[in-house]
């Protein structure tokens, strides 16, 4: 068997190169080259592996550099494969089994979009990494075939396209697996874009009741961290729910029972909880600047004292609340208005009450030691205070 270009002429590409004309039958062609190769010629092939019966109607026309083959009987596959593998030719076209599946495609496909990628690498030149085949001859590769398709298709024509039902995390992971960094910056946008977007909007008052009436009584409801910002939440029984860190702000509490909350953090900033009930409530370092408490009640009769320590209450308005033995050590109080107040009894210690209005209000036994009166108003105080309960 000889591999034979057709050039308007037969001639042989391991031999001298006799220059025969071709005319005449096939018999006539297959007897001449017989005799030039040395063999015995029954069958003629085009490179397509076309089965030519007759030169006169064969189904190509014959161009220059054309490859015929002549065989002695065996098919034109077995004889192209063993060709391939006695003459060693670096084919462009392999096959890659990925996990099992099959993919072909062109050698510069693997190596041209990324070359620097393992991909690359591995097929660049032939044999460089050794590269283990199966029986049929395709590279053996231990990776997830559904995952890699993705990324063939990507290297051969530069767009990400993935069918449903692939999870772009597993197509990410192989894209770093081979080094295609170029598809693993988009396909990180990809998934960043796929992911439903966080749910920050405000908590209804229709929510909040559902939640309310679907927890037992003696359940600890907890709502931290929760938006409730602008929401209607008057006159509801939120005793002992823990609003620690809550969003609260611009929310109309007016009225509401909010007896042992925990309001840790939380902000009230421009919130309305005239009438709310107090009493036990935690209120550390909480943020109320602005909010309107008036005629608030923060005297429990069992001796719990409402703690506001640290609390920012900057221009607060909490007129006539009731607030006997209340926590406000260290709390930020500037500007803000307590007229008739009851603060008897009432740690003011550390208290900023900068140009705060404390008229009319009750201060008997409060401490006010440390405490920043500059500006403040004491009028119509309802008992006297006393030198030692401030010293500056």
């Amino acid at each position: 068997k000889r591999r034979c270009g057709f050039n308007g002429s037969l001639h042989t590409r391991s031999l001298p190169e006799p220059v025969v004309a071709v005319y005449g039958t096939l018999a006539d062609l297959l007897s001449l080259a017989s005799s030039k190769l040395g063999i015995r010629a029954c069958s003629l092939y085009n490179s397509r592996g076309g089965l030519i019966d007759d030169i006169l109607k064969a189904s190509l026309p014959y161009r220059d550099d054309d490859v015929l083959y002549v065989s002695e009987g065996d098919p034109f596959v077995e004889y192209a494969v063993n060709l391939e593998q006695r003459s060693g030719a670096h084919t462009d076209w392999l096959t890659l089994n990925i996990g099992g599946r099959h993919f072909t495609t062109t050698r510069s496909t693997l190596v041209s979009k990324e070359p620097e990628s393992m991909l690359a690498h591995m097929f660049k030149d032939k044999d460089v990494w050794g590269n283990k085949k199966d029986e049929r001859g395709a590279y053996l590769i231990d990776r997830s075939p559904e995952y890699f398709e993705p990324i063939l298709n990507y290297l051969r024509h530069g767009q990400l396209i993935v069918n449903d039902g692939i999870n772009l995390l597993g197509v990410l992971e192989e894209a770093r697996f081979f080094g295609i960094e170029q598809l693993a910056e988009q396909l990180e946008v990809a998934i960043k874009n796929s992911q439903p977007p966080e749910d920050h909007s405000p908590i209804s008052r229709k929510e909040f009741v559902r939640f309310l009436l679907a927890t037992p009584t003696k359940s600890e409801l907890r709502c931290q961290g929760l938006n409730f910002s602008g929401a209607d939440l008057s006159r509801l029984d939120l005793r002992y729910i823990n609003f620690k860190m809550a969003n609260l702000s611009r929310c109309n509490l007016t009225h509401a029972n909010l007896c042992c909350s925990n309001l840790e953090r939380a902000d009230l900033s421009g919130a309305n909880l005239d009438g709310a009930n107090l009493q036990g409530v935690k209120m550390l370092c909480s943020n109320a600047e602005g909010a309107s408490l008036k005629g608030c009640n923060f005297e429990d009769p069992s001796g719990l004292k409402a703690n506001l320590e640290g609390a920012n209450l900057k221009g607060v308005d909490m007129e006539g609340s009731q607030m006997t033995g209340i926590n406000l050590r260290v709390a930020t109080l500037k500007n803000a208005k307590l007229k008739n107040c009851n603060l008897r009894g009432a740690t003011l210690a550390g208290t900023d009450l900068e140009n705060c209005d404390l008229s009319g209000c009750d201060l008997q036994e409060a401490n006010l030691r440390g405490s920043n009166v500059k500006g403040a108003i004491f009028e119509e105080m309802l008992t006297p205070l006393h030198m030692s309960q401030s010293v500056r």
